[in-house]
């Protein structure tokens, strides 16, 4: 039984945690379907952005499924077998360090350990009112090793970071907007239409210039910037050269909306 739903329209990809009886929490097999539909995402050219999001208003996820590991040490060698080639399979978002196109965190209630490293990979971020976020993995004798411990400081400074990663303490939607973490912070029942209006703002954008702008910023940060400058980057080759460059000025000219082919 799947426990994600996937959906393509319009070139968007909705990807939906759906364990709602354990806060979207990750299993293996959470994982391992995570990992396939961000695949798809990659390489579905029909696909310019994505959105992910957890079933329910109390959970976006609340990080890894502590209950399942208290029984793998029990299971039987068949299922182990099976966790296992789950886990050879699997690439968290997290883990794809230059992910190409823009993705979207819909954080929907909480979003803790893993689930917060999730929403700490995608490129915005948008919670409602009653979302908190946190990485309390020490609390559980654990650290947030799905790169929180080194994503957190990035976005936030290192002080605010470590009172939090050292402390296992929460912070609150509105705290986590104020310190830079998150885009927006709406009522919850103004959470779907305000991420749409993020998705159709990205939909205007030619989705080679998207993708070559966020290639270009992403890398940028691990050089210094005359090293960022000077560097030559694949989607922006791509986009320079496609017909998209020449749609948009062509449609400035003429006034009217552009036609993007994403080629």
């Amino acid at each position: 039984m799947a426990v994600t739903r996937f959906e393509v329209d319009d070139h968007v990809a909705r990807i939906t945690l759906d364990r709602p009886e354990a806060m979207n929490a990750l299993n293996p097999q959470h994982r391992w379907e995570l990992s396939r539909h961000f695949d798809e995402v990659e390489r579905n050219d029909n696909i310019w952005v994505a959105v992910v999001t957890g079933t329910g208003d109390r959970a976006f996820c609340a990080g890894a499924d502590l209950k399942h590991r208290a029984i793998e040490r029990d299971a039987n060698d068949e299922q182990k077998a099976e966790w296992a080639r789950m886990a050879e399979e699997t690439t968290p978002l997290n883990m794809r360090w230059h992910f190409p196109k823009p993705v979207i965190a819909k954080v929907n209630g909480f979003a803790l350990g893993g689930g917060l490293e999730l929403a700490l990979a995608c490129d915005i971020i948008v919670a409602a009112e009653h979302a908190e976020l946190g990485l309390p993995e020490p609390r559980r004798g654990l650290i947030a090793g799905g790169v929180g411990v080194h994503r957190l400081p990035r976005q936030v400074g290192l002080k605010v970071a470590m009172g939090y990663l050292l402390t296992g303490r929460h912070m609150s939607a509105q705290r986590a907007y104020e310190l830079g973490l998150i885009n927006e912070v709406v009522p919850a029942a103004d959470l779907d239409a305000c991420v749409d209006g993020w998705v159709a703002d990205i939909l205007r954008c030619a989705p080679l210039a998207v993708r070559a702008t966020k290639e270009a910023a992403m890398k940028g940060l691990d050089t210094h910037l005359s090293a960022a400058f000077d560097a030559v980057y694949a989607s922006e080759s791509l986009r320079a050269n496609s017909e998209d460059a020449l749609e948009g000025p062509r449609a400035f000219a003429e006034k009217r909306s552009p036609e993007w082919k994403g080629r």
